[in-house]
């Protein structure tokens, strides 16, 4: 099924497109941006996300056409990427890559809240993707895209992966060789989940923060939860950069990059009912139904490291009880520290705390 906007299941309270009135492209919304829409606390919210793979200069802004030259029919292309991609200004060199939807003001919130993002449904709008690695970017920057046999590199590749669904659970693939395939299974999620930042500066879509943003953190799918610290009144939440999936580093600059349907409850646990220390309060952090996801960040992927194991003790010692000596040690023998992505600028490290291991 295609999910064009307005059609397909709208299970949500209210319903956001991703339109040229409620996009922005490359930049985050900020203290002074408009919110599109405004919620109650408790409200699911069915959000329309596009991926900017497809749209991008490198696709001649011009997803009709690069799409159809893969196979895929005219019908079967998002009617709001190409709307997108024709009416919104780009500012190439400056902006980052992603299609942001937002913001959404949820009425209540205020500086020192914390923003509770539940992801109630996924859906995939289309049933095919975008990996794509660009020259200087990635984590082998001097290394891929490889050298063309006259010596020259091209800017840009982008390998288009069909989405195989007639499994109990879809696929996705890669074909290479002589008739070769490379299946893998999708968890999708939004790359990107913000609250808008207290500033009027311009706020580039690429790096991630305490606003949360562009975080990458692959659990994040149906039945997690984000917490965000609230920046301003009414918080100014916004999504984007949609996966259908993605290894931890995301090496190569993207993940499976596909456009979503996302149903999200918006919540706010007021600053008077928190406890907990500063960087609880001011760092996103993240759950599912069997972990507990600390998140550290930094520009240096050692820094990001010590980052999110300090944070993965300040939530075992303030949430828990558990003395921060034993904290060090239960998760030096029992956690999972991973590489979220080492291609944003802001590289992350998230930690995974299995909830089980605590009665």
């Amino acid at each position: 099924m295609i999910l064009q906007p307005n059609s397909g299941p709208l299970d949500g309270r209210h319903y956001l497109q991703s339109s040229p009135d409620t996009v922005l492209w490359g930049w985050l919304p900020n203290a002074v941006t408009s919110p599109v829409l405004a919620v109650e606390r408790g409200d699911v919210v069915t959000i329309d996300t596009l991926s900017h793979e497809g749209v991008l200069p490198d696709f001649d802004y011009d997803p009709v056409g690069w799409f159809g030259r893969q196979g895929v029919a005219p019908a079967d292309v998002l009617l709001d990427a190409a709307a997108v991609a024709k009416e919104v200004p780009f500012d190439v060199g400056r902006a980052g890559p992603h299609v942001i939807t937002g913001p959404i003001q949820v009425k209540g919130a205020r500086p020192g809240d914390l923003l509770k993002v539940e992801v109630v449904g996924l859906r995939m709008r289309v049933p095919y993707g975008v990996i794509s690695n660009r020259h200087g970017l990635g984590a082998l920057p001097d290394e891929y895209p490889e050298r063309r046999p006259d010596g020259s590199r091209p800017k840009t590749v982008s390998v288009f992966c069909p989405v195989d669904e007639r499994g109990a659970e879809p696929d996705g693939v890669i074909a290479f060789g002589s008739g070769a395939r490379a299946r893998f299974p999708l968890l999708p999620f939004l790359g990107v989940m913000g609250v808008a930042p207290a500033t009027e500066e311009p706020v580039n879509s690429v790096p991630p923060g305490y606003h949360g943003g562009n975080i990458d953190v692959k659990w994040l799918g149906v039945g997690s939860t984000l917490y965000l610290p609230v920046q301003i009144d009414g918080a100014g939440f916004y999504a984007g950069d949609p996966h259908f999936a993605q290894g931890n580093g995301e090496v190569a600059l993207t993940a499976l990059e596909g456009s979503l349907r996302a149903d999200l409850r918006f919540s706010v646990i007021p600053s008077d009912e928190l406890r907990g220390g500063a960087r609880l309060l001011s760092e996103p952090f993240a759950e599912t139904d069997t972990h507990w996801i600390p998140i550290g960040l930094d520009v240096d992927l050692d820094e990001a490291m010590r980052n999110a194991v300090r944070h993965a003790i300040e939530f075992l010692w303030l949430h828990l009880g558990m003395e921060r000596h034993l904290a060090y040690a239960y998760l030096s023998a029992a956690a999972d520290f991973e590489v979220t992505q080492v291609v944003d600028q802001v590289k992350g490290v998230h930690c995974m705390i299995r909830k089980a291991d605590f009665s």
